[in-house]
C-alpha cells in the first residue's frame, strides 16, 4: 500500500508540475532585468491575463468573445483521467484499505468560425482608377494575390508616390484592426522615450527577450508591457505623430480616415496593453500603414501619399512632405527586427519565393466576427531603388499574417523576372527629379 500510494503521490505531483509549467508565461507580476542603457521602472501584467492560467493560453487570457488573436484554429486534447488515492477503513476488519478515485479533466474543443469568403469572384481590382500607375507594378501585385480577397498597395518611399493599388475599394476603405503591425509604432514610441533599448532584455513570463526578437516574431506580452509602461496617452501621441487616425493622401477621392480612439479600451478587454500588441480598439488603413513604413525606409520623412490618376498627372508630380518625424537615429533597431521578421520570424514566408533583395517586414494576424485578417507591410532596399508594400488579406482559415508575406515574395519575384529594378534604375538616371514640397501646417490639416 505505501509502494501504491507513493506512486500515486509521484503521479499527482508531476502532473501539478505539468499543469505549473502550462501556465508559467502567465504571472502577475514581471521583473525587468536592468541594463545600464535604461530599464523598465515598474512592470506589471494586466488582471485579464489571471484568468489564463487555467488555459494556459496568452492569447485565450486577453482576448475578447468577438476577437482573437490566431494564426490557426484552436484545438485542446482529448480529455486526461488523472488517479488520486484515499484510504478508508473496513467496518467489519479495521482494515485500511486504498482505493482508487478516478477524476476526470474534460478539455474542450474549440473551432473558430469564419463567414467570409478568402476568395474573390471574377478579375480583381475591376472598376480600380488605373491610369496614372505603373503598368509592371500594378500586373506583379495583381498576379501575387492571384485569387485572394485583399488589397495591395505599393508606394514608392522617397517620393509618396503610390505605384499601384490593386482593390481600390478596400484600400481606402475606414480600415482594419491592425493586427500586429501596430508594434512597429509602439516600438518607435518606447525608443524615443528612451523606455527600452533594441539589446534592453526584458523579463517576461518564463523568458526573456529584446526588441529585434520581440518584432521578429511578434510577441504580444513584450508590446503589452512596453505599452502599460508607455501609459495611453504617450501611445496616443506617437501613433497620431505617426499618421494614424489621419488621411494618409494628398487629395485621393474616397479615402477614409481609419480611427484611433481617444480613450483606451477597458480594462477588462486588455486595456492599453491589448492595443498595443495587436491594435485593439484602432482602425487602421492600408494607406496609413504605407505611410508610416515609407517613413522608416527614408529616415523618417512622412509623406502624403498621392495617387496620379493620368499620365499627365505623373508627368507633373511632386511630392509632397506632411511633416519630418524624429525617429532617424531608432530606425536602424526597428529594422533588425524587421529583418529578422523576415529572415527567421513571422514572415520567413517570404523567403520561400524570393532571396535576391534584403526585406524588411512586419507580420498581423487578427479575427473578428467571423473575419480573419492578414496584414504584411514592408519595405525592400536595393541601389535600384526601394519599394513598400502593403498586404492586407480577409476572409477565413487560408488569411493569415504569413500568408501574406508569402505573396509578397511572389510580388518581388514577379519583379525581379521582369527586370524592374533595373529598369528602375535607368530610369532615374535619366529623369530629373523634382523637389518635394512640405505644405504649411494650416492647409495639411484640410487634406
Amino acid at each position: 500500500m505505501k509502494a501504491s500510494c507513493v506512486w500515486v503521490f509521484a503521479l499527482v505531483f508531476c502532473t501539478a508540475v505539468a499543469s505549473g509549467a502550462a501556465a508559467s508565461d502567465i504571472t502577475d507580476t514581471v521583473h525587468h532585468t536592468r541594463t545600464k542603457e535604461t530599464h523598465i521602472t515598474h512592470s506589471h501584467l494586466a488582471r485579464a491575463h489571471r484568468g489564463a492560467a487555467k488555459s494556459g493560453s496568452t492569447s485565450a487570457a486577453t482576448a475578447p468573445r468577438s476577437t482573437a488573436h490566431t494564426t490557426a484554429t484552436h484545438r485542446y486534447a482529448a480529455p486526461t483521467t488523472v488517479y488520486a488515492s484515499t484510504s478508508t477503513a473496513s467496518s467489519g476488519a479495521g482494515v485500511a484499505h486504498a482505493r482508487v478515485r478516478r477524476a476526470v479533466i474534460r478539455h474542450h474543443r474549440y473551432y473558430e468560425r469564419f463567414t467570409a469568403s478568402s476568395y474573390i469572384e471574377g478579375p480583381i481590382g475591376v472598376g480600380d482608377v488605373i491610369g496614372g500607375e505603373d503598368p509592371v507594378v500594378r500586373q506583379a501585385a495583381i498576379d501575387a494575390l492571384g485569387g485572394m480577397n485583399g488589397t495591395a498597395v505599393v508606394i514608392d518611399p522617397s517620393t509618396g508616390r503610390i505605384l499601384a493599388m490593386v482593390n481600390q475599394k478596400l484600400a481606402l476603405s475606414p480600415g482594419a484592426e491592425p493586427c500586429s503591425t501596430i508594434k512597429l509604432s509602439v516600438a518607435l514610441a518606447a525608443l524615443s522615450e528612451g523606455i527600452v533599448t533594441r539589446d534592453t532584455m526584458v523579463q517576461l513570463p518564463g523568458f526573456r527577450m529584446n526588441m529585434t526578437q520581440a518584432i521578429a516574431h511578434s510577441n504580444n506580452l513584450y508590446f503589452e508591457e512596453l505599452g502599460r509602461e508607455l501609459g495611453f496617452e504617450r501611445v496616443r501621441q506617437y501613433a497620431t505623430e505617426f499618421g494614424l487616425g489621419e488621411l494618409a493622401g494628398y487629395d485621393i477621392p474616397g479615402e477614409q480616415l481609419g480611427e484611433y480612439p481617444d480613450q483606451p479600451i477597458p480594462v477588462s478587454e486588455g486595456g492599453v496593453g491589448r492595443m498595443c500588441s495587436f491594435g485593439q480598439g484602432v482602425s487602421l488603413t492600408p494607406l496609413q500603414l504605407g505611410a508610416l513604413v515609407a517613413a522608416i525606409a527614408n529616415g523618417g520623412a512622412l509623406y502624403y501619399l498621392q495617387h496620379p490618376t493620368t499620365p499627365e498627372e505623373v508627368a507633373n508630380f511632386r511630392p509632397r512632405i506632411k511633416r519630418k518625424l524624429d525617429i532617424a537615429p531608432y530606425i536602424p533597431d526597428v529594422e533588425d527586427g524587421m529583418a529578422g521578421a523576415v529572415e527567421y520570424g513571422t514572415a520567413r514566408s517570404l523567403r520561400v519565393n524570393f532571396h535576391e533583395l534584403p526585406v524588411f517586414g512586419k507580420t498581423g494576424t487578427c479575427s473578428n466576427d467571423g473575419t480573419r485578417l492578414g496584414w504584411f507591410a514592408s519595405f525592400s532596399d536595393s541601389p535600384e531603388g526601394s519599394l513598400v508594400t502593403v498586404f492586407l488579406l480577409e476572409g477565413g482559415r487560408p488569411v493569415f499574417g504569413p500568408h501574406a508575406a508569402e505573396l509578397t515574395g511572389v510580388f518581388y519575384r514577379n519583379l525581379w523576372e521582369r527586370d524592374y529594378f533595373q529598369a528602375k534604375n535607368q530610369e532615374a538616371a535619366d529623369a530629373p527629379s523634382a523637389p518635394a514640397t512640405t505644405l504649411e501646417p494650416a492647409k495639411a490639416a484640410t487634406q
